[in-house]
């Protein structure tokens, strides 16, 4: 078996490395506080009294989120309307003569 030098890229610190630079940037993107509803008094207070900065990275993530496209909501219609035929063919009656 030939030996195998490890090229910077193979190294487990650089994986490693590659690994939390992920999760960092994963975590600068996705924030589970913009999931919460503005309906309450309280939340648009507590939007109201945030940092400038912050407040423009929630109106961009969120401008963002609706901005991508649907990847998930067509294959899930295609899949309830095989269902809903599948239903239907099922429920059929068959008259013989």
């Amino acid at each position: 078996m030939p030996i195998r030098i490890l090229t910077p890229p193979d190294r487990p610190l650089d994986v490693v490395r590659r690994m939390v630079w992920r999760k960092r940037k994963a975590d600068s993107v996705y924030r589970a506080d913009d999931l919460i509803p503005e309906e309450s008094d309280v939340v648009l207070q507590a939007i109201k009294r945030l940092p400038p900065k912050e407040s423009y990275d929630r109106v961009f993530r969120l401008r963002r989120a609706f901005q991508d496209y649907p990847y998930l909501s067509p294959i899930i219609q295609e899949i309830e309307a095989e269902l809903k035929e599948r239903n239907d063919l099922d429920s059929l009656v068959v008259k013989r003569r």
